[in-house]
């Protein structure tokens, strides 16, 4: 199969959307509390903001020099390294650090953005649930949605893939194989990525591309 061809079978095609973070231990709790620092105001909503400071740098947001045959504005999206691309001018892209599938979960392929959500409503596939029956059945948008502020949505000719570009509610697994297929973001990433890239965007997700950047 041409790796620009999405994988198929029911397990990685309905399991797209990230399983969420809803609880945590105290300890682990405890580990994770320097991610976060202060509050950030979205609208009708308020997230904890990122520390930035507490961030492997590499993950975080840059303009890199990249070399792309893909037009400017594409997002291309590096599952083996963790990135995410938008093309931008002269060689150029900024880059994202990205949460990604774990094995069993991947999907490579090209897709369009077909819709935009601002704190969207997360609703549980049943077959993760199957997998996760403690899951409720789904969660309202708000900053204690898995999904975070922001989600887009990719659609192929064929409809809806399953699979969605998000924000987070757990900044540590950016940089990890943590996710049931969904690409996750630092929901300041998401929602700086939201505003750049209209319906219609085209995306492309390769296993190996972060070496020519």
């Amino acid at each position: 199969m041409d790796r620009r061809t999405f994988v198929t079978g029911a397990a990685a095609v309905t399991a797209g959307i990230s399983a969420p973070f809803l609880s945590l231990g105290r300890a682990a709790a405890q580990s994770n509390a320097k991610y976060f620092s202060g509050v950030t105001s979205d609208g009708e909503y308020k997230f904890k903001s990122t520390n930035f400071a507490a961030v492997d740098k590499r993950w975080q947001r840059q303009m890199v020099k990249y070399f792309s045959s893909e037009p400017e504005g594409t997002v291309v999206i590096d599952t083996n390294h963790h990135y995410l691309y938008w093309i931008w001018e002269n060689n150029t892209a900024l880059r994202y650090g990205v949460g990604v599938g774990r094995e069993g979960f991947q999907w490579f392929g090209r897709a369009n953005i077909a819709r935009r959500a601002r704190w969207p409503r997360w609703v549980p596939p049943e077959e993760m649930k199957l997998r996760q029956p403690s899951l409720p059945d789904a969660v309202e948008g708000g900053p204690n949605n898995p999904l975070g502020p922001r989600a887009l949505y990719l659609h192929t000719p064929k409809g809806d893939t399953g699979y969605r570009l998000h924000g987070t509610t757990a900044p540590w697994s950016i940089g990890t194989d943590a996710s049931s297929g969904c690409i996750r973001m630092f929901n300041e990433d998401a929602i700086d990525l939201y505003r750049r890239c209209p319906n219609g965007t085209a995306v492309l997700v390769l296993e190996h591309i972060a070496d020519r950047a």
